[in-house]
């Protein structure tokens, strides 16, 4: 499955995508949470910074950017500062705001976060603010929104709506929408806000619900998958949709078809620090995946991967398709997935820096992988978060001189051997005679080195410790180390003459019989 999810991801393409939906400014206000405060029983935040982000449609736009995809957002906003604010946060990132709306009768929706670290460790959220008016949009901004962007819809490759209940997506402009993309074969695809009436959603390609809002739409209560299947195909035959994905948090997804067979697609269980924002990145992964042509299914494999990244992160932080391979990869129970080229893994080194991990490398010909070798990748491992083991290509091999004989086995073969360990992350062949060129390039917070070395024998030490890395001599097996395997497998193939240790043998004479 890893495999092919790979190659899904490889044949995303880089479409256009409309979202159309309530657009809101994520505010975080960050800090310690040091004591309780003298004026009332409160934690006390001392804040060290603040930042804007992108929620709500706004978000899922700026998912799809982030995906490498092109995102146009339709939504209104107010006419104030963070109206202002939001515009600039959507041009920063590379959103088209061509069809978005301001207004001066309605202010724009902002939710304020207090997000507070503890003893200077995980940061998590103590409190939040909301700015907003819920009351749907007046006939008149109803016009002048689907006037702008109605006209516009056949030139994208997918149409989202993201309802937050903010009053954009009332049922007059979901319906002109819905109607726009069928009548171009464009799909739509909606996640909807909790509610019992999902009437407006008629006609959809999909519907993105979780199990609280399938529960209120359908009144079945999605505990197992068979309910969710039940659920999904209720929302399929209610809503005349294609199919329905329901999203069942860390049970994955169940991807229920008007017709045909429902499935569940599972997902790994994740360290979960904040579900914000978990829910527009699934729909900005459906919508770039339907759009690139991929099958539902796959669709909705991808958005397990996206989705669970998501909640691995503090706050709405856009998943880039790096890092959903760095995932399939780093989980894959496939060896392939995880040999790499050297500018495949640095991408993927750079997402594991993104999620605050150490990185630790290792290198050698790694010919012969015997005992010696997977004791001090265990042991290397267990000095970061992700292990990367550089092989030197076979040229290489031959560059040091390791005799006629060497390397025994091609890199091809030896690549595979290393990353088929559980310890090892990831594999890359390299073809100069030393790791420098490579340690520059990926610049690992650990060198480790299994063998008879000091710190300063270590090939590529000084550029290591000069960019503040460390360095880490790890010994080795007693008797086992691939030149000694060799030259024993040498001396035991030639013909043994003599046998100093061997006990003398009397010859054995057959008895003669008398007469």
């Amino acid at each position: 499955m890893s495999v092919s999810l790979l190659d899904a991801l490889e044949s995303l393409a880089s479409p256009s995508t409309l979202v159309v939906g309530d657009a809101i400014l994520d505010r975080y206000i960050w800090g310690n949470a040091e004591r309780v405060s003298q004026e009332a029983p409160v934690v006390l935040l001392r804040a060290d910074h603040d930042e804007a982000r992108l929620g709500g449609a706004a978000n899922v736009a700026n998912m799809i950017v982030g995906l490498g995809a092109k995102a146009t957002l339709a939504t209104v906003i107010g006419c104030d500062y963070h109206g202002a604010e939001l515009t600039r946060e959507l041009e920063a990132v590379g959103v088209d705001s061509s069809l978005v709306l301001p207004t001066n009768h309605r202010p724009t929706t902002v939710k304020e976060r207090f997000i507070g670290r503890a003893q200077n460790r995980h940061p998590h959220q103590m409190l939040r603010v909301d700015r907003e008016m819920r009351e749907p949009l007046s006939a008149d901004l109803q016009q002048m929104l689907l006037d702008l962007l109605l006209p516009r819809i056949p030139s994208f490759q997918s149409v989202l709506i993201s309802d937050y209940g903010k009053g954009v997506c009332t049922t007059e402009v979901i319906r002109a929408v819905i109607a726009a993309g069928k009548k171009v074969g464009v799909p739509v695809v909606v996640d909807p806000r909790p509610g019992q009436d999902y009437a407006a959603y008629f006609g959809a390609t999909a519907v993105t619900p979780n199990r609280l809002e399938t529960r209120l739409a359908t009144g079945i209560d999605v505990k197992t998958t068979a309910q969710a299947f039940a659920a999904g195909r209720k929302l399929c035959d209610s809503l005349g949709l294609d199919h329905a994905y329901v999203t069942l948090d860390a049970d994955g997804i169940a991807l229920v078809p008007a017709t045909g067979e429902p499935v569940l697609l599972p997902t790994r269980r994740r360290q979960v620090y904040d579900i914000t924002g978990a829910g527009d990145m699934v729909l900005a992964t459906i919508g770039v995946g339907l759009a690139s042509g991929l099958d539902p299914a796959t669709v909705g494999r991808l958005a397990n991967i996206a989705g669970g990244l998501e909640v691995e992160r503090v706050g709405v932080v856009p998943i880039t398709r790096e890092e959903m391979r760095a995932d399939i990869r780093a989980h894959s129970h496939s060896a392939v997935g995880k040999i790499c080229t050297v500018d495949e893994l640095a991408t993927q080194l750079e997402s594991h820096r993104k999620q605050g991990q150490k990185i630790v490398l290792t290198n050698g010909c790694f010919d012969l992988l015997h005992a010696g070798h997977v004791s001090y990748l265990e042991q290397a491992a267990q000095e970061g978060d992700c292990l990367v083991v550089a092989v030197n290509s076979d040229n290489s091999v031959r560059r040091l001189n390791k005799g006629p004989e060497r390397p025994i086995f091609p890199e091809a073969q030896r690549a595979a051997m290393l990353a088929a360990l559980e310890a090892v992350d990831y594999v890359v062949v390299f073809d100069e005679a030393t790791p420098h060129v490579l340690l520059d390039r990926l610049r690992p917070e650990v060198l480790v080195k299994g063998g008879t070395y000091s710190r300063e024998q270590i090939v590529g030490w000084e550029l290591v410790e000069a960019y503040g890395g460390r360095v880490l001599p790890m010994g080795v097996v007693p008797g086992l180390s691939t030149t000694s395997i060799v030259a024993r497998l040498r001396d035991e193939s030639q013909p043994r003459l003599h046998q100093p240790d061997a006990q003398p043998v009397t010859p054995f004479v057959p008895e003669r019989k008398a007469g």
